[in-house]
């Protein structure tokens, strides 16, 4: 009888000694786990409010993501979520992306947004959402957002860590110096065409 109660007193006490938290120190080193845990903490460092405004969709895509990640918000630091706010102008669009570190939850809170993911299979599922409606992309999948309605969409979007990770498919082929042969040996696109969205996009090669 004294063991297991020795084992259930241990097990109290050394989960009360757990870190509840570990608040990021932006001013320390930053590692695959977060960033390190800073030494004084608030109850500001667990409220953000950078998602109050809207973002500026003045641009190619017409789209804004203001993101809420470890590095803007250090709360969520070690927690394994974050947030971001998605604004879309009428014919805005997020285009084809992926998440590598976490998988993503979207609600639509105004307007209509065509979402959708092409699974490793090559499956595409997609949907048009209205206010109020959810839609899960799977970690690592190529997934996209397009304004389908008539006004500005506003969404939130959440992740299943503090920093998620991005990359963009048409930035990752035609917005770096891939040369031009490459990318037409690898894609089936003629070099016209790669060397016109290498101008819009800022690429060279």
């Amino acid at each position: 009888m004294f063991i297991p109660i020795f084992f259930i007193l241990s097990f109290l006490f050394s989960s009360t000694n757990a870190a509840d938290f570990c608040v990021g120190d932006l001013n320390g080193p930053v590692g695959p786990a977060g960033y390190s845990c800073k030494k004084t903490v608030t109850v500001n460092d667990f409220v953000y409010s950078g998602l109050a405004a809207t973002g500026n969709t003045s641009n190619l895509i017409k789209a804004a993501v203001t993101p809420a990640f470890s590095a803007q918000f250090p709360g969520v630091n070690g927690l394994g979520i974050s947030i971001a706010r998605l604004d879309l102008a009428i014919g805005g669009v997020i285009p084809m992306h992926t998440h590598p570190g976490a998988s993503e939850v979207l609600v639509v809170i105004q307007g209509t947004i065509c979402a959708g993911f092409m699974s490793s299979a090559n499956k595409v599922y997609f949907k048009s959402l209205n206010k109020g409606d959810i839609m899960v992309f799977p970690q690592g999948l190529l997934h996209f957002q397009i304004n389908a309605g008539k006004t500005q969409s506003l969404a939130f979007v959440s992740f299943s860590s503090p920093d998620p990770g991005l990359q963009i498919l048409d930035f990752a082929l035609f917005a770096n110096d891939l040369p031009t042969d490459i990318i037409e040996e690898t894609t089936f696109l003629d070099a016209a065409q790669i060397k016109k969205l290498k101008g819009v996009l800022g690429g060279t090669g």
